[in-house]
């Protein structure tokens, strides 16, 4: 075994330095047009020892080198029997006694695509098949060069090239559809791409997002032939997104619902994602998206925003998202005390979309001066009076609804005497009445000469109550002695008011009303005052009758007796009872009266405080009394008042 390996070694030795000088160059990758021809360049060598036996012979096979395998033969030095598929079409184009092993093949088709190798046969054993191949590619379209990426404002390159190795056919290309390219640039040129010549144009433009999409084609035509080839491209323009489309800005109520929608124009497809103010809300994918809001609040009113971002760009719309609903209840001041003359401000705020129109109201009518300003509306009451009390409310409206709330302005102020005030004459004796108003309701004293009376009660001398109602206090007090007699013949009383509280008093005396005013004003404001007077007169003359059956003198006048009211009195009590009804009700329908007697006069000094009395309620009162008080002068009644205006000294405090 070992002798054997011994012998074989220098065999193996002469083999491969035979080998290593059988080679060949050719083409690794070539092309060309259907229908047109090719030619495959080609040379060898062959060791410098040998010596070819009947000349230098070359095959051509297709597929595979391996003759045993049957490959077809594409073309044969010795014959010319060669596959059927390559009859007509191929010729050696080289010298192979030159080592040129160039080959022609004309009307190429698909068929003919694929490897393409050479074997050399020098005679003999010295024929050898080259391991290196030409890789043949015939194609029905010339190729266009496209770069990896376009992006859009950039600069763009496309070649368009084919393969130009036939001797009898020269192509023409030409680019399709840039009529709407901006400034596109032709540049022709021949190159040679591995020793085998190409004819190209190049297309230079600079795409914009609009080109997206665009068709483009390359043009090839073989004069004198009717060979036209074509390609066509769909320009892939990545660009960021340049519009954003979102729903306009709108208006819905509370509660209800609303989608907003997004479209996105980028490529590639954007990441969407919608913005509530700076909060994230949904992120996605895709061209467009939608944002769906149910059971809207007022505080889901804002600004909503879509972005659109992807590698190339980004771009966001906002649109403006209303959302209405009626005012809600005002906030305003807590109720608010104040004293006359002062000056405050209320303020009135309440929210609602559109927003509200605030009113302030008084009693249902405009009040004050009204600021409106952005978080609401003020009041301003300058110098307040007393009328300004009350219930203020703030109205708050728009078309959606209304709310109102309410507080309370109490103004204090020192009391005033009200002209109600005064003393009357009535069948018990002397009424007085001290009305005044205040806040807080003002305490009422009455002053006498002898007697002070502070609260309610009653004695054999005078009935005393009190009344208040809303800032309104009455005191009234009833004599029953009818007062004194002046030196005029008038009658007068003594009665102080005095009316206080913590920012005031004041007193003033109660006049007593005179007996004649009284008469005219019962008459002129009795409805039935035609009825009345003839009442009167009948009883005068009913009076005068019976007068003159008991005094036996008929021929006194009927008027002279009528001047004296103790006999009128006497005569006329019922009927006079019977018309004081009829006054009182005269009254009560609304009739004021003045007093039918004179003011009397009479020393103001010597007066007792009465002390001060509250919580009354205000009463309208109204009087109605017919007394003649010109009589003789009775024992426990009116005396005639002496010429120096003394007071009541009979009237004594028990």
């Amino acid at each position: 075994m070992k002798g054997l390996e011994l012998l074989l070694l220098p065999l193996l030795f002469i083999l491969k330095d035979v080998s290593a000088q059988w080679n060949v160059w050719m083409p690794r990758d070539i092309s060309a047009m259907t229908n047109s021809c090719v030619v495959v360049p080609c040379s060898f060598t062959y060791p410098s020892g040998i010596r070819p036996y009947r000349g230098v012979h070359g095959i051509w096979y297709f597929g595979h080198p391996f003759p045993q395998l049957f490959p077809p033969v594409v073309f044969k030095s010795r014959t010319d029997i060669v596959h059927e598929s390559y009859k007509g079409r191929t010729r050696l184009l080289g010298d192979l006694t030159q080592k040129n092993c160039t080959l022609l093949i004309k009307n190429v088709g698909a068929e003919h695509s694929g490897r393409y190798y050479f074997r050399a046969d020098l005679g003999g054993a010295n024929i050898y098949t080259y391991p290196d191949f030409t890789q043949l590619q015939v194609l029905d379209q010339p190729n266009i060069d496209v770069p990896e990426e376009i992006i859009s404002d950039q600069s763009l390159d496309l070649t368009c090239y084919v393969p130009d190795n036939c001797p009898d056919m020269t192509p023409e290309i030409h680019w399709m559809y840039t009529d709407y390219l901006p400034d596109p640039f032709f540049t022709p040129d021949g190159v040679e791409e591995s020793n085998t010549p190409v004819q190209s144009i190049t297309l230079t433009f600079t795409p914009r997002p609009m080109h997206n999409g665009q068709l483009l084609g390359c043009r090839v035509h073989y004069p004198n032939t009717t060979f036209v080839y074509e390609r066509l491209i769909s320009l892939d323009v990545k660009y960021g997104p340049r519009t954003v489309w979102v729903n306009v800005s709108q208006e819905v109520m509370e509660g209800s619902s609303v989608v907003l929608h997004c479209d996105v124009d980028s490529n590639p497809i954007p990441t969407i994602t919608w913005f509530f103010g700076e909060k994230e809300l949904t992120s996605v994918i895709a061209s467009n998206a939608s944002l769906f809001l149910e059971n809207l609040a007022p505080e889901d009113q804002g600004i909503y925003t879509c972005a659109g971002d992807n590698a190339y760009g980004s771009m966001n719309t906002s649109m403006f998202l209303a959302v209405n609903y009626p005012p809600r209840e005002p906030w305003i001041n807590e109720s608010i005390t104040a004293m006359q003359g002062s000056s405050f401000s209320l303020q009135c705020i309440s929210k609602g979309n559109p927003m509200p129109t605030l009113t302030w109201l008084k009693n249902g009518e405009l009040v004050g001066t009204i600021t409106a300003h952005e978080e609401g509306s003020t009041l301003e009451l300058h110098e307040i009076e007393p009328q300004a009390d009350g219930v203020y409310r703030c109205l708050a409206e728009n078309e959606y609804g209304r709310a109102s709330s309410s507080l309370n302005v109490t103004v204090e102020f020192a009391p005033v005497l009200l002209d109600d005030s005064k003393c009357t004459i009535i069948r018990e004796g002397v009424q007085c009445i001290c009305i005044a108003s205040g806040n807080p309701e003002p305490a009422i004293e009455f002053y006498l000469p002898d007697l002070n009376i502070t609260i309610n009660g009653s004695n054999n001398r005078y009935n005393f109550f009190t009344h208040s109602d809303h800032y309104t206090s009455t005191g009234i007090i009833k004599l029953r002695d009818k007062g004194e007699r002046g030196n005029n013949g008038d009658t007068a009383v003594h009665v102080h008011c005095s009316i206080s509280n913590i920012y005031g008093s004041d007193t003033i005396r109660l006049e007593l009303q005179q007996e004649k005013k009284y008469i005219m004003a019962v008459i002129v404001g009795t409805i039935g005052g035609v009825a009345v007077i003839a009442f009167i007169i009948a009883a005068v003359r009913y009076v005068g009758q019976n007068n003159k059956k008991e005094n036996g003198n008929p021929g006194r006048d009927v008027g002279s007796k009528v001047e004296n009211p103790a006999m009128f009195y006497s005569a006329v009590k019922k009927d006079k009872q019977s018309l004081r009804k009829k006054v009182l009700k005269t009254e009560l329908l609304g009739s004021k009266f003045n007093s039918i007697l004179e003011e009397g006069t009479g020393d103001d000094g010597d007066y007792q405080s009465v002390g001060p009395i509250g919580g009354m309620e205000r009463q309208e009162l109204n009087y109605a009394a017919l007394e003649f008080l010109h009589g003789r002068h009775r024992e426990g009644g009116f005396r005639r008042a002496d010429g120096d205006g003394s007071d009541y000294t009979e009237i004594k405090t028990k």
